[in-house]
């Protein structure tokens, strides 16, 4: 039995984190959940009791084994190390780790075996590239993959709350004819898609889309994979989508593939198209598999492959995967 503490336990991450552990039986002796000076005092519910949310602080980890963290990149490279330093091992949901050469960033599915050389911090993987890698690595892995190229349509709950609260209110309102003025997002979401996730850089891509290449190459161990990426947001509340085009090394077909897929951990197939069958955001929503379908040959490459991937971006995308690496952690003793 372990002591777990959840930082940002109040968030739409953490308050799944806490869920997940609950649904999935985890071994927990003592949680404690953490947020922000603001949120203290709040209180969370596991296990059908109210547990106190405390401040996180760096004297917050005495005594606890595992540490999950979903409190933004600037509060994990604050407080993870005070975690480490106490004895816990830190499953860090930011970006602020993910591409550190000395933190191993972890899909199961894909790589479990990296956790086994963690130095304290285990980093998990930013909601497109979770995934895109739990159905890009049966192929990989059979027939080796050249290049990757993906469109992603991403719901407003991977910002947060309020991105929430602002589709509810601007879909109402613009069909009201009443349209509140944009907050969270430069532009309405409400009836719209926004090609802008995270800033531009020097290179007009995103740093979401940089996320996604770079995070790709470390999960899959292929740091010279061609891959390009475009994330959109949509007026989805929950649910990130993945129109992915790759090239494969050796020919694969259509049928082929979906062979592959439908014997891979995590993976749900979705595929007759004629059925109207296929992944959907609301299918996947609260669910902690990877759903694949629309599967083809790319008609414009003799080696290349299209497909729709659906997850959900709060679960498999950040709590789920989180929770999963802390059940590696124990069952393989590598805590």
């Amino acid at each position: 039995m372990f002591d777990v503490a959840v930082a940002g336990a109040t968030g739409a991450v953490g308050s799944v984190m806490i869920r997940v552990l609950e649904e999935r039986g985890f071994p927990v002796t003592r949680l404690r959940p953490l947020a922000s000076a603001r949120s203290a005092g709040k209180e969370v519910e596991y296990l059908g009791k109210p547990f106190r949310v405390e401040e996180l602080r760096e004297d917050s980890f005495e005594g606890c084994q595992i540490a999950l963290f979903s409190a933004g990149g600037a509060r994990s490279r604050a407080f993870a190390p005070a975690a480490v330093e106490a004895g816990a091992v830190v499953i860090d949901n930011s970006s602020a780790y993910r591409m550190d050469e000395a933190v191993p960033l972890v899909v199961p599915e894909v790589n479990e075996s990296a956790i086994e050389g963690h130095t304290g911090i285990i980093a998990n993987p930013n909601c497109v590239a979770a995934p895109l890698v739990v159905a890009l690595k049966p192929i990989a892995d059979a027939v080796g993959l050249e290049r990757v190229v993906i469109t992603s349509c991403q719901s407003v709950s991977g910002t947060g709350a309020a991105a929430i609260e602002e589709l509810r209110t601007q879909s109402a309102g613009y069909l009201a004819g009443d349209e509140p003025e944009p907050e969270v997002y430069p532009h309405p979401i409400a009836f719209n898609a926004l090609p802008h996730i995270d800033v531009f850089g020097e290179d007009g891509y995103t740093g979401e889309e940089t996320k996604v290449r770079n995070e790709t190459r470390k999960l899959l161990g292929m740091p010279d994979l061609a891959v390009s990426a475009t994330c959109v947001r949509i007026p989805v509340m929950r649910g990130h989508s993945i129109a992915a085009h790759i090239e494969t090394t050796d020919a694969l077909s259509a049928d082929g593939a979906r062979n592959l897929l439908t014997a891979a951990p995590g993976l749900i197939l979705r595929d007759e198209p004629g059925g109207n069958v296929y992944p959907l955001a609301r299918e996947a929503e609260d669910r902690d598999e990877v759903f694949v379908g629309r599967i083809r040959e790319d008609s414009s490459h003799p080696r290349g492959l299209a497909m729709w991937i659906v997850g959900d971006n709060l679960r498999k995308g950040a709590a789920t995967n989180a929770v999963q690496i802390a059940e590696s952690l124990v069952t393989n003793g590598w805590l």
